[in-house]
């Protein structure tokens, strides 16, 4: 015996989870994967992963998912599911971070790293829905294997074969009832469950419910998107903020601004975000005021504080050297800025200079692009201001 479809769905929402699909991993669904996988291979082909080489790794167990498993099983089943994750109403948020990227003294955060870890999050409520199966209906020893990220899984394409949702031009899976903002997650086992479809799947050749809006591609700051579906990572500022180890390119450093870990523009704008739903566990509420925090607040953090107040959340995995190589980045964008009154202007300049000598050559090159920002603006009719 395994669980119908309406257990599996009330077993899943009782853990937290928004909605849950299944697709069947037999020989001939793979097959539906492999336009996804080719894109996959032509996308790092063209470089466009930067840095992220893991990417790279184990492409094959991408088509052959069974290969995750510890042993090879007869049958294998994708359990995908999502976790909303935004802490305030849709409406409120998209407000708000219109509000925070035109205040050039705020340090803007992505919304998903604001409260705990995902990674922690999803994948301690993936174990409670394998116990859960395995409890009730796994007297078999059924296996399982959860899945979030870091595993070489295409969890997009798989939640678009079970129904939900549809890649945005974006890249990122949108729901016509839920936007985008929400996570995935998925469970392999060998436990023979039914496909289960969320709503039917978008066929390969449509564009989706997307149409002919291109707000995500013409709002990304950087231009990361070189068309529709495709991201050059090497310019997007989640990755430059998060993934890329060393010094982050002048010429994209203006077009940063004030966010020092990810982006959140693409999704903003999308007018499917209108209905994202608010995150339903605790785990994302905002923490140490990252909603709202200055600059000058968060570059006064020593090392110690970045590592205590970062404790179970995404942003501690980019070190305390790379949070300020980004902090130092929207300082001096900040001062850029001639909206800037002259204190907040003296205490930015004051703020980086008490950091100068001590701080590590990455660092520093950041800080002096930073303060030398201060006194390109210094006088505006340098600029033919005045």
């Amino acid at each position: 015996m395994v669980p119908d479809a309406e257990q599996l769905i009330l077993i899943a929402r009782s853990i937290g989870f928004g909605r849950v699909g299944v697709v069947d991993l037999s020989d001939h669904v793979l097959d539906r994967l492999a336009p996804a996988l080719d894109r996959y291979r032509d996308w790092l082909a063209a470089g466009y992963g930067g840095e992220m080489t893991y990417l790279q790794r184990q492409v094959s167990l991408r088509a052959q998912p069974a290969g995750l498993m510890m042993h090879p099983p007869k049958t294998l089943r994708a359990i995908v599911v999502t976790l909303d994750y935004l802490s305030a109403p849709a409406a409120q948020w998209r407000r708000q971070h219109e509000e925070a990227v035109r205040s050039p003294e705020r340090a803007v955060v992505s919304v998903y790293a604001r409260g705990r870890d995902y990674h922690k999050v999803m994948r301690q409520r993936l174990l409670r829905l394998s116990r859960a199966l395995e409890d009730r209906w796994g007297h078999a020893g059924h296996q399982f294997r959860a899945c979030v990220d870091s595993a070489p899984v295409l969890e997009i394409e798989l939640a678009r074969q079970c129904g939900l949702g549809w890649r945005g031009k974006h890249t990122l899976l949108l729901n016509r009832d839920h936007g985008s903002m929400f996570f995935l997650g998925v469970l392999l086992t060998d436990m023979p469950l039914a496909p289960l479809m969320a709503q039917p799947a978008q066929h390969e050749s449509d564009a989706g419910h997307c149409g002919s809006c291109t707000e995500c591609l013409r709002a990304c700051p950087t231009q990361a998107f070189v068309g529709p579906y495709q991201l050059d990572a090497r310019r997007c500022i989640s990755y430059l903020t998060i993934e890329l180890k060393g010094s982050i390119p002048e010429g994209l450093r203006p077009l940063i601004g004030n966010r020092i870990y990810g982006c959140d523009d693409c999704q903003q704008v999308c007018p499917w975000n209108q209905y994202a739903q608010q995150a339903s566990l605790p785990d994302f509420d905002v923490r140490h005021g990252l909603d709202e925090i200055s600059l000058v607040a968060l570059w006064g953090w020593t090392e110690e504080e970045f590592q205590l107040r970062h404790q179970g959340s995404a942003i501690l995995r980019i070190g305390y050297q790379r949070w300020l190589r980004n902090i130092a980045v929207a300082m001096g964008n900040a001062l850029r800025s001639q909206a800037l009154t002259a204190d907040a202007r003296r205490s930015l300049v004051s703020a980086l200079g008490q950091r100068l000598a001590q701080a590590s050559p990455m660092v520093r090159e950041h800080i002096d692009w930073a303060l030398a920002q201060g006194l390109d603006n210094a006088h505006p009719e340098r600029d033919g201001h005045h």
